[in-house]
């Protein structure tokens, strides 16, 4: 017969707290290797994204706030999204884990939309380092990755390169 453990409602937090691993901890750049390669979760793009990113950002554009106006034009048919809302959630899933509390600034970024994103699409990515260069302060490195995202049909939607200051161990 196997005893359920008992929960500690007394307990205190242990002396060696920060020596514990940080779940969800970002890369550090000495734990990373030019073309190593990881890909992302995916991510389904909603029309409640796509109105807070219009709201947020401004970007009041036809295509973007009225559904009919892309069919009646003759433009992209569909509820297409700014390519700006997929490179943004493409970061949101790689600041909840590659560059979680690792990541110390956003150097450069080249970004090339290749195919619409349409709400109801999931978006994910493949991440590529293509480059580490260790700075002369403070243990850090300038990382540049490139990201190609696809859609849920694995059609290339966008690329992008960027370049990172990550911290160092």
């Amino acid at each position: 017969m196997t005893t359920t453990p008992q929960l500690n409602t007394d307990s205190k937090v242990p002396d060696n707290v920060m020596n514990l691993p940080c779940v969800g901890q970002g890369f550090y750049w000495q734990d990373i290797a030019i073309d190593q390669e990881f890909r992302t979760f995916r991510r389904t793009v909603t029309e409640t994204d796509l109105v807070n990113f219009i709201n947020t950002t401004g970007m009041v554009e036809a295509i973007f706030i009225d559904k009919d106006f892309s069919s009646q034009t003759g433009a992209i048919t569909g509820r297409v999204v700014p390519a700006a809302l997929t490179y943004c959630l493409i970061e949101g899933l790689l600041f909840q884990s590659m560059i979680q509390g690792t990541g110390l600034a956003m150097l450069e970024l080249v970004q090339k939309a290749v195919a619409p994103t349409f709400v109801g699409d999931s978006v994910w990515a493949i991440v590529k380092i293509i480059g580490i260069r260790p700075t002369s302060k403070n243990n850090r490195a300038i990382v540049t990755s490139l990201i190609n995202v696809f859609n849920q049909d694995n059609v290339l939607v966008l690329t992008y390169t960027a370049v990172r200051m990550l911290a160092g161990r």
